[in-house]
This record gives C-alpha cells, sequence and structure tokens, in this order.
C-alpha cells in the first residue's frame, strides 16, 4: 500500500550535525594555551588585573572560534587556500604574542610573515601528499 505524499520514509530524517570531541577540544586547548600566554605576557610577573584576565580570555576565545571554524570549512577548501588560511592563523597568533612583549610592530609583523610562511609550506606540502 503507497504512504501518504507528505510522509518521510525511514532513515532520510536529518540529522542533527555532531561535532566530534576532538573537533572542538584542539580549538578550546589552542585557545586556553594561548590566552594564558598572552595574559603572562602582559603580567610580567606582577599581579593579575581584570584588563590582562580579559585580554587571554578574549584572544583566547577568538582563537580558539578561529580555529574551529576552520576545521569546519577546511575540506571544502582547495589545498593552497587552506594551507594559506593555516599559515594565516599562526602567523597572525604568534606575531599577537610577540606584539605583547613590548617589540615594535614591524618586529612582531616579520616574525608572524616568517611563521606564517613556514606554516604555510609544511601544511601545503602536508595537504598534497595525502590528497586523494
Amino acid at each position: 500500500m503507497a504512504a501518504h505524499a507528505s510522509v518521510q520514509a525511514r532513515g532520510t530524517r536529518a540529522r542533527a550535525q555532531h561535532h566530534s570531541a576532538l573537533s572542538w577540544a584542539v580549538p578550546v586547548t589552542l585557545g586556553v594555551i594561548l590566552g594564558w600566554y598572552a595574559t603572562s605576557i602582559v603580567r610580567g610577573g606582577g599581579v593579575l588585573t581584570g584588563t590582562q584576565l580579559a585580554l587571554g580570555l578574549v584572544s583566547g576565545a577568538v582563537l580558539a572560534a578561529l580555529c574551529f571554524g576552520l576545521g569546519r570549512v577546511q575540506k571544502h577548501l582547495p589545498v593552497g587556500l587552506r594551507a594559506a588560511a593555516y599559515g594565516a592563523l599562526s602567523g597572525g597568533s604568534i606575531g599577537f604574542l610577540y606584539s605583547l612583549s613590548g617589540k615594535s610592530v614591524l618586529a612582531a609583523s616579520v616574525l608572524g610573515l616568517l611563521i606564517g610562511a613556514g606554516t604555510l609550506l609544511a601544511a601545503f606540502y602536508f595537504f598534497y601528499t595525502r590528497e586523494d
């Protein structure tokens, strides 16, 4: 007997997308490490203040959100763009941390560009050699 047209067949319901534990644990861990390190750089061995804690929390949350977002879309990106995204994320993070230490903006930018370029090359090699 035929079913009504509005009745869905079994197994065709859209399932809620569940993220694996690793897909959110890695970004959260990286965010906590960056936030803690940013707070410790700005604190300089002194007493922790609210603005220093806010800087650490916000910078860690931003990195965690960017890492999680990149993890969600990386399979849809071509190899070169995926490697560039990882390079920009790592170079920007390291440049930001270096700028917190009181160095010049130029020095922080150069270090961020060098780290980003190295990460881009390593990520491109990794993704290119493992692509289907």
